[in-house]
């Protein structure tokens, strides 16, 4: 297939058409907050019942009561995403960390390697649990929850760390395997 210029991936899955009334307030929703509907909500309009599953997932995850702030989780969105060369969430949550913390820096250097971010004790920790997670979720031990646990981090927030590790290692294949584009938006988003 011939990608259409505002086909949100390489696949041919056109939106229901027409949305149902309360996807269409969904979507006016992200458009009042965001200035745009994300290209992965357009993505799953194909099938309204998993976008709806997908969003509220998503929702409930990267916006929901947590022991993580919201940066917080947005950082382990885009470690995660570089970890996995993910092209749309690298930029989508690149922008997001950019916008959260005000510092551009900050969120070209988690794209590029996170390590040689200026972190706190207890991102550094979080962020190397998600790493693992994304890359070796097999080898982790009950030191590694330790570990954690030494920073500060409840219980529930390695439940949330772990989550949103797991979350985005799905989102990046799936995005990566049907060539879905970021919005343009995104590129000069908090810069």
């Amino acid at each position: 297939m011939t990608r259409k210029d505002d086909a949100p991936t390489a696949l041919d899955l056109p939106q229901v058409d027409p949305l149902p009334e309360a996807t269409e307030r969904y979507f006016e929703l992200c458009r009042e907050k965001l200035g745009l509907v994300p290209n992965v909500l357009r993505a799953y309009a194909h099938d309204i019942d998993r976008l709806e599953a997908f969003s509220t997932f998503y929702n409930g995850l990267m916006l929901g009561p947590s022991g993580l702030t919201r940066l917080e989780r947005e950082m382990i969105a885009v470690v995660v995403s570089a970890i996995n060369r993910c092209f749309y969430c690298l930029t989508a949550h690149g922008a997001a960390v950019r916008q959260l913390s005000g510092d551009p820096v900050l969120g070209e250097m988690l794209v590029m390697n996170w390590r040689t971010a200026p972190l706190e004790p207890r991102q550094r920790a979080m962020l190397a649990f998600a790493a693992r997670v994304a890359e070796e979720s097999h080898r982790i031990e009950e030191g590694d929850r330790a570990a954690l646990r030494d920073h500060g981090f409840s219980d529930r927030d390695i439940w949330d760390i772990a989550s949103v590790a797991g979350f985005f290692s799905m989102s990046n294949r799936l995005a990566s395997a049907t060539g879905m584009v970021p919005n343009p938006e995104y590129h000069g988003a908090a810069r």
